[in-house]
């Protein structure tokens, strides 16, 4: 069995600290592919840096939300030098943060939207943060969507309508431990009608470990066999199949050799 964690952040401090015994808790569990997530330039340096550590490893780079306000020209011109590196896969996470507001919305659209304009000139899909700001996120998306490759939308926690506004266009759809979680019903509503070919899992590590290990201060890439597990059984299939069909999915949205 393969599976792709298409989100974490293994430069963070928790992971950063042990993290060759992280991934080698990881393929023993069978996550044998990581996209490992920058959030400023100092995380998105180090991302790409570690990749060289590891053949499976990629990164994706970006300035989250929060620090919208601190972008200017030569953030984005350091952040599309960095996005040529052949091992960065995607642009993100980037988008739009209404519940903390640690940027005004303005810098956080027009950030989203420099963003956007970055992975169109490279051709490279794009990870979305998206919260309490969906319709906001779907308008500025709209408006991009014949110029971007491909979108996810990570952490997904919406609901099903939600998720089919995100899947008519066109977009793609990915799933952390909060699926696992008991007061996550909703979001489990939308995990079902989710296709196959557009769905991905993730971790978001060292956030949100699941169900059963959720009361594991540290979450990491090994524990993404439980959210798969876990989608597996609500979709009535053999957990191998299931892994095979959305692993294929993430190699297809991140342009990764078959």
């Amino acid at each position: 069995m393969e599976l792709i964690d298409t989100h974490c952040h293994l430069t963070f401090d928790d992971l950063a600290r042990d993290i060759d015994a992280v991934i080698e808790r990881s393929i023993s569990a069978g996550v044998t592919t990581w996209i490992t997530v920058g959030t400023d330039p100092e995380q998105n340096q180090k991302a790409v840096e570690l990749t060289r550590r590891f053949e499976n490893l990629y990164a994706a780079v970006a300035i989250h939300p929060h620090d919208a306000k601190t972008v200017t020209s030569d953030t984005l011109a350091e952040l599309k030098k960095l996005a040529n590196n052949p091992k960065v896969v995607a642009i993100g996470e980037t988008g739009l943060d209404y519940h903390y507001n640690h940027s005004l919305h303005a810098d956080q659209k027009r950030v989203f939207a420099q963003h956007l304009d970055i992975a169109a000139d490279l051709n490279l899909p794009v990870i979305i943060h998206c919260r309490k700001a969906f319709d906001e996120t779907i308008d500025i998306l709209q408006s991009y969507s014949t110029d971007v490759k491909s979108v996810v939308f990570h952490c997904f926690s919406g609901s099903a309508e939600q998720a089919k506004i995100v899947l008519d266009r066109g977009f793609y759809i990915s799933f952390t431990g909060v699926v696992t979680f008991k007061n996550a019903e909703k979001t489990r509503r939308a995990a079902a009608t989710v296709p196959l070919d557009r769905l991905m899992l993730e971790t978001d590590c060292p956030y949100m470990s699941p169900e059963p290990m959720r009361k594991q201060k540290v979450n990491e890439p090994a524990l993404l066999i439980n959210t798969a597990k876990f989608l597996a059984d609500l979709r009535q299939m053999q957990l191998n199949n299931f892994a095979s069909a959305v692993t294929n999915t993430s190699k297809t949205f991140l342009n990764l050799p078959a």
